[in-house]
């Protein structure tokens, strides 16, 4: 098989991370680092491999630990204390990732390092905070996996608007300044485009067709059961990007639209009972407009004690509305401008 030429050694000075997951992949550790070392062996600039374990049972830290000791210090094992799952686990690695560009990528060997030193060409010669990887070819099953996923990926552009073709690939390339303002919780891994485009700007993510490899090792932890969980993911995504820090407008919009519609019938029931003197009180329509009366009701008063939580918050807990792309600290005595007395005396 052949593959993309890497980029040429011509790329802008840096530090580059390669944070991988792994969960019970002891038979594909060895050849994973045969591969990693393979493609980056005349990498230009300084490189490291963090391996995350997420409590794997079947020996995969132990021999994650053996390659290390042979390939040396610069690859690194992160051991979770039990399976916390994908997500928590790509974060524990990009926690200890110390790089100003951070590279994401799979353990199932389906994903090629191949493809990263051009990602990162990309990144950083169009000044890009994200290069996501496109398996234009996928080799995955068709109705499990490929329909699945994009449908998807349709749905999640159109809420997010981030619009990739492949949310789902694991082999993604960051800036480093920018992932780190992110804290990824739940399974909000496969969200990580629209989670960065709250931090910087859609312009600046972009996405590159990569090579894809059938699974030979192991067993996928995928299934058509993680659909209905992306449904759940997606519109808690779709909350905090959109009313983050005014939950009010959420809760309130639906509150009064609610409202409005039992006003609505309500208004129509009292009509026909004062216009035309028929009963109305044993009518369903009475008590789906109270129903919608008092639902209005709730979701106004949610709306109220959410914007008090975001205030606490924002106010309290030093959390700001807003990210910089590159904060400058000055020293006390620099940066202002004194007058002409001043500076000649």
């Amino acid at each position: 098989m052949s593959f993309p030429p890497p980029t040429p050694n011509d790329l802008p000075a840096h530090t580059l991370s390669l944070v991988i997951p792994m969960y019970n992949e002891i038979d594909n550790v060895r050849p994973l680092l045969e591969r990693v070392h393979a493609v980056l062996a005349d990498y230009p600039q300084p490189w490291e491999l963090v391996l995350v374990d997420d409590g794997s049972s079947d020996g995969t830290p132990e021999a994650i630990r053996v390659e290390a000791g042979l390939f040396g210090p610069h690859v690194r094992l992160v051991e979770l204390a039990r399976n916390f799952k994908q997500t928590a686990a790509m974060q524990a690695g990009i926690d200890a990732a110390r790089g100003d560009v951070i590279a994401t990528l799979d353990g199932d060997l389906q994903n090629d390092p191949v493809d990263i030193p051009r990602m990162v060409g990309r990144l950083l010669r169009e000044d890009l905070d994200l290069v996501a990887g496109w398996r234009k070819d996928r080799k995955d099953g068709l109705w499990l996996r490929k329909i699945p996923s994009r449908i998807a990926n349709r749905l999640i552009a159109r809420l997010t608007g981030v619009h990739l073709r492949d949310y789902g690939c694991s082999l993604k390339v960051f800036r480093g300044s920018a992932l780190k303002k992110l804290r990824l919780y739940g399974e909000m891994h496969r969200f990580i485009p629209a989670w960065l485009s709250t931090v910087t700007q859609p312009r600046r993510i972009a996405q590159e067709v990569v090579v894809h490899h059938p699974r030979l090792h192991g067993v996928s932890k995928y299934g058509i059961s993680r659909t209905f969980r992306v449904l759940l993911d997606l519109v808690f995504v779709y909350f905090f990007m959109r009313f983050r820090s005014r939950p009010g407008h959420f809760f309130g919009g639906i509150g009064i639209a609610l409202g409005a519609l039992g006003a609505l019938i309500l208004s129509y029931l009292l009509a026909v009972k004062l216009l035309f003197d028929e009963s109305v009180g044993t009518r369903p329509l009475l008590f789906v407009g109270f129903f919608l009366m008092i639902a209005s009701v709730q979701m106004i008063t949610s709306g109220v004690l959410a914007e008090v939580l975001s205030r606490v918050l924002f106010e309290s807990g030093g959390t700001r509305a807003y990210f910089l792309r590159d904060e400058v600290s000055l020293a006390p005595e620099h940066g202002w401008h004194r007058p002409a007395a001043a500076e000649t005396a």
